[in-house]
């Protein structure tokens, strides 16, 4: 019996490349994507409970940590050579130059957050294992569905060592800001009763 299996070779993009793909046009205006690991990704929709999630979350950064740190909302993070997603927040070091010559990288990676509402899966595997990879140390995912929150702690090359799931009435500190005290509820969208 002959192997008829045949081993699928992909061409995987490098940052500069895609840069140079956006720069000449080749994404329409309306065309949100991102690269991971390689790959050009259509981002996922995002419903109101999304948006409302990434707002309250911001204000509640913005508020609690002027001056320490700045949150960045749905902006790229070059992970590696192969690797710019657009998390939904990151918060990131200072920078005196605004990032006008570069995204933040892993070390100005202080934490960042992704929120799922139909993106659950993708964020806590394929996403949580490239932010693994490129060493950020304080992952979380905002589930707006079953109103929890995953934490991903430890990176490793293989992915992270801890991951933990908290209740809408858990508090949790990011690890570089141990003062800053936030319950999960204070993230999540109001819950609207008909």
């Amino acid at each position: 019996m002959q192997n008829t299996e045949t081993t699928l070779r992909l061409r995987l993009w490098t940052v500069e490349e895609y840069h140079r793909m956006a720069k000449a046009g080749i994404f329409g205006a309306d065309e949100r994507v991102e690269l991971l690991e390689g790959k050009i990704i259509w981002m996922i929709a995002k419903g109101t409970a999304h948006r409302s999630a990434v707002g309250r979350t911001d204000r509640l950064l913005q508020n609690s940590l002027r001056n320490r740190a700045w949150v960045c909302i749905q902006d790229p993070v070059k992970l590696n050579a192969r690797s710019e997603p657009e998390p939904d927040i990151a918060v990131v070091k200072i920078d005196p130059l605004d990032y006008a010559d570069h995204h933040p990288t892993p070390k100005e990676v202080y934490l960042i957050i992704e929120v799922a509402d139909s993106s659950l899966k993708l964020d806590c595997e394929i996403k949580a294992k490239a932010y693994s990879q490129a060493e950020i140390t304080d992952y979380w995912v905002l589930d707006v569905v079953s109103r929890q929150l995953h934490v991903f702690r430890e990176p490793t090359q293989d992915g992270y060592q801890s991951e933990i799931i908290l209740a809408e009435d858990a508090t949790i500190s990011p690890l570089e800001f141990p003062d800053l005290s936030i319950t999960v509820l204070e993230m999540l969208p109001p819950v609207i009763a008909f």
